[in-house]
């Protein structure tokens, strides 16, 4: 069958956004090497000011990835041991790890079952004399719905941490994503928006204080060198992922776009294949702006394991974004949640999967992904009769 539909089609293709800016990649690459500064100094301050400017933030702090972020963002609130800080159970391990590695408690909450993110309705009645903050994880480029968050944290004084790592360049009522909390955290990992070429992260707040801390925090604590005033980390941004994402960032927004229009040509392959009721769309609020970091559909007649082994099978990139919940993982099984206590997370689990997706995803590559879905659910139309 794959002579059919011709070569493969991957799930994210970084090299098709290399070739586009090679040039400019090499140029920046020669300048930090000839440059000899390589850990911090201009690039990242300039890529921190660029950050910022494009989010509409005061301060950005540069690390070493997008669960760094989330470290120094919970360490400048003061987040411990004994603190409890609430987030869905369904996202990246990360979120939930960086409220671990503090020696605090994750708290789960359930997601919406349209939109996978964090349910408001759920938040509240989990709050306890421990809670310290609440993480709102922008899942797939959808800003979570954050105005009924905004007044359960006003009513109980709890900052929002947002786990902004798949949502660089999404809105919500016209406010970027890192700027609807205390402090945003974006992960800057290659397969993102903006995309490094290896580890790198940031975290964005409009408080200088916060902003100070972290960056004392990213270099073991130091403000003045060799004088240790935080226990910190090494989680410095080098200078040379800064460099090449400052290239990059002059591009999020015709990405953006692209992405958009990617995934509006899916919406209507879907419909003009007559999927609809088998391969549930990606589901987007009013007032927001999704920046698709991932086109993840919902597979229905609990087929999506069958239909993924069918497009690898022809070479077509997919990806479970997460077959498991946070609550259900072994390492954390010491919380004592138990299978059904957050059965929206569970089910999205059994039903989510990612087509491909890239800004350079052409018409005809998606016209294949949804060809290959069609043609299975065929096959088992005529298997079952």
């Amino acid at each position: 069958m794959g002579a059919i539909y011709g070569t493969g089609v991957p799930l994210c293709d970084l090299q098709a956004q290399f070739r586009e800016l090679q040039p400019q990649i090499e140029e920046a690459v020669n300048r930090v090497l000839a440059s000899g500064q390589v850990i911090l100094g201009p690039e990242v301050a300039g890529l921190e000011d660029e950050v910022a400017r494009y989010c509409g933030t005061g301060h950005a702090v540069g690390c070493a990835s997008g669960t760094d972020a989330l470290l120094l963002a919970l360490q400048a609130l003061d987040v411990g041991p004994g603190d409890e800080v609430i987030l869905p159970p369904f996202t990246f391990f990360a979120s939930a790890g960086a409220v671990c590695r503090l020696g605090a408690r994750p708290v789960f909450a359930d997601i919406n079952e349209d939109t996978c993110n964090l349910d408001p309705l759920q938040v509240e009645n989990k709050i306890t004399e421990h809670t310290r903050a609440i993480m709102v994880v922008h899942l797939f480029g959808q800003c979570a719905d954050m105005e009924p968050l905004w007044h359960v944290a006003e009513r109980h004084n709890l900052p929002i941490v947002e786990d902004a790592a798949q949502a660089f360049g999404a809105d919500y009522q016209g406010k970027r994503a890192g700027t609807l909390g205390a402090i945003g955290c974006f992960s800057f990992y290659p397969s993102k928006i903006l995309a490094a070429y290896g580890d790198a992260g940031m975290a964005v707040t409009n408080d200088p204080e916060w902003a100070a801390r972290m960056a004392a925090l990213r270099v073991h604590g130091m403000e003045v060198k060799y004088q240790h005033k935080y226990m910190g980390w090494n989680a410095r941004l080098d200078a040379l992922q800064a460099a090449l994402l400052r290239v990059k960032l002059a591009y999020v927004e015709s990405w953006i776009e692209a992405r958009q229009a990617a995934a509006r040509r899916y919406d209507l392959l879907i419909d003009e294949h007559h999927l609809g009721h088998f391969l549930q769309r990606p589901v987007v609020r009013p007032n927001r702006r999704h920046v698709f970091n991932q086109y993840v559909i919902r597979v229905g007649n609990n087929q999506r394991d069958q239909l993924m082994r069918h497009l690898k099978s022809e070479h077509i990139g997919c990806e479970i974004y997460y077959p498991l919940p946070l609550h259900r993982q072994e390492c954390l099984a010491y919380l004592g949640y138990q299978a059904g206590d957050f059965p929206a997370s569970e089910e999205a689990c059994r039903s989510v999967l990612a087509l491909p997706m890239y800004p350079e995803l052409q018409q005809e590559q998606q016209q294949r992904v949804i060809q290959s879905c069609a043609a299975f659910l065929r096959q088992r139309g005529r298997m079952a009769a």
